[in-house]
């Protein structure tokens, strides 16, 4: 009888394993090309990928902003590179406004980073600067 408890036990550990695993796989699926999205200023196919990944996977943009990374860059600083002003401006209305004033990867704030590449004029950063 403890024979099958612990064999049921190991079986169920491993499944439950396997099935996190599982879901990271299809999560990164769904959020391949978010970056591809971005960089085409697509709002109505991002507001998709966004809507699709909530209702899937119970995860909103800031459970997985911090996780994505375009090129070495954060989703908005890639719409700020590429002049994407509509996808930008939708993340920065998306995200809390505490996670807009936190550092990123690199240590810099989003407001810091975009001074350092003479990007204050963009409507994105005056979004920013609202949002703030």
């Amino acid at each position: 009888m403890l024979k099958i408890v612990k064999t049921s036990l190991v079986i169920a550990a491993s499944s439950l394993a396997f099935s996190n695993t599982a879901q990271a796989d299809d999560i990164n699926q769904a959020l391949a090309n978010i970056c591809t999205i971005v960089q085409a200023d697509d709002k109505g196919e991002l507001r998709k990928k966004m809507r699709s990944v909530q209702s899937d996977y119970k995860l909103k943009l800031r459970d997985y902003y911090s996780g994505i990374s375009c090129g070495g860059q954060s989703l908005i600083r890639t719409a700020l590179s590429n002049n994407a002003v509509e996808v930008g401006t939708l993340l920065v209305k998306k995200m809390p406004s505490k996670d807009l004033q936190a550092p990123e990867a690199d240590g810099k704030t989003l407001q810091a980073w975009i001074a350092e590449q003479g990007l204050q004029s963009s409507p994105i950063s005056a979004e920013l600067n609202d949002r703030i």
